[in-house]
């Protein structure tokens, strides 16, 4: 079984607190997601599962073993680097069969001074312990296998320098799959791509995974991978887990003001705001309009009147209202920048308080850099903030 658990896990590099106190669990066969800017920990979270970074506290389970102290050729994963890691003086086959004949050796060298007989593992049935761990044939099996997955097949006698980017992420791909092992971990394994052959190849691993369904925990800063590629997302800042849940559960419910603005493309609109009576009301106010509050939050705001919040709106729930609309529930902007992206347009709007909105708009909306608009939220997906705590109220 693949499964995959962190429990109260801590990394320190002296004083720095790289990954604090995270706890989490990846189901046998689940592709998980750690995205992430820069610095957050993903990485370090990676490398401490694969054990090359020692834990400074807590424990990580493979499967139904603890392996927080275990050496790393004993866990039984696969990781797949940023930089490919091939080596230049080998052709493809090579490669791929490295690790195989590697391992073949020091298995071989174990058994022989242990005595134990062959047993038969893998995905491939091959014999693997005593002397018979990955016979040639088995090795040359696994690797034209995954050749075949790849598509890789009239490349293994190519080197390195022979191919192009995206085929060398196939290889270290490949090194990875011949292995068999009880888990994929992939370190920004498209980082070095040019944007059709990062769509393409992330096409690729998916496929892949449908077809392996070997756990996977992938490690990106690009949030669109995040949200494409995986079963769940683990949404990871400052070495804390911010959130983890489905792509489109993180999208519309974002549990804190991080969530909310690092994930999605536009990132959601988020407003200062104040919550004020109106009446009978109760509306959120700021310079530029007054919206009355949601029905399902009135009842909490009515204790927060004159509390200062964050009010978030995503870019698509942005819509134009006739500019002779009445009323204090929109708002009045000048159209700053425009991206016309052939399927929809986004528009950079600012109100008179100078707050950036953007807006996500049908492709044949014909507004200009400089006219005058006037846009209106939908009620039915906003969101409010304690700026304090960053935690979500709505």
């Amino acid at each position: 079984m693949g499964r995959i658990a962190f429990d109260h896990v801590v990394k320190k590099y002296g004083e720095v607190v790289a990954v604090d106190d995270i706890s989490f669990e990846v189901a046998d066969g689940e592709f998980l997601v750690l995205v992430g800017p820069s610095g957050c920990g993903k990485t370090s979270a990676l490398r401490c599962l694969a054990g090359l970074e020692e834990v400074t506290d807590g424990k990580l389970y493979i499967g139904d073993r603890e392996v927080t102290d275990m050496p790393p050729r004993d866990r039984d994963v696969a990781m797949v680097f940023q930089n490919y890691a091939l080596y230049p003086h080998m052709d493809v086959y090579d490669n791929l069969a490295f690790a195989l004949r590697l391992r073949k050796d020091m298995m071989a060298t174990a058994a022989k001074d242990s005595g134990l007989p062959p047993k038969k593992t893998g995905l491939f049935g091959g014999l693997i312990g005593g002397k018979n761990a990955y016979a040639e044939a088995e090795i040359e099996r696994r690797v034209t296998h995954a050749a075949d997955i790849l598509g890789m097949s009239e490349f293994l006698k190519r080197r390195p320098r022979q191919l192009s980017g995206g085929q060398r992420q196939r290889v270290a791909l490949g090194r990875a799959i011949v292995r068999e092992p009880e888990a994929f971990l992939m370190d920004e394994p498209l980082s070095n791509l040019d944007t059709q052959l990062r769509m393409q190849t992330r096409a690729e691993i998916l496929k892949l995974h449908q077809r392996l369904k070997v756990t996977t925990i992938y490690v990106t800063h690009d949030q669109q991978e995040a949200m494409t590629m995986g079963d769940r997302i683990a949404v990871m800042n400052k070495g804390v887990i911010q959130q983890i849940d489905t792509p489109q559960r993180i999208y519309d419910h974002p549990t804190s003001l991080f969530v909310a603005a690092f994930i999605g493309s536009p990132a959601m609109n988020l407003l200062p705001i104040t919550v004020q009576r109106s009446g009978d009301q109760v509306v959120l106010a700021n310079g530029d309009f007054a919206l009355p509050a949601p029905a399902r939050v009135r009842m909490r705001l009515e204790e927060a009147i004159g509390k200062e919040l964050t009010l978030g709106i995503r870019p698509e729930y942005v819509m134009a209202v006739p500019s002779s609309a009445g009323g204090t529930d929109h708002m009045d902007v000048v159209v700053d920048v425009v991206e016309p992206l052939g399927a929809e347009v986004l528009m950079y709007m600012s109100g008179a308080g100078a707050k950036q909105v953007v807006g996500r708009f049908d492709p044949n909306h014909r507004a200009r850099v400089g006219d005058r608009l006037t846009v209106g939220f939908e009620q039915d997906h906003l969101h409010l903030f304690d700026p304090e705590t960053g935690n979500a109220l709505l």
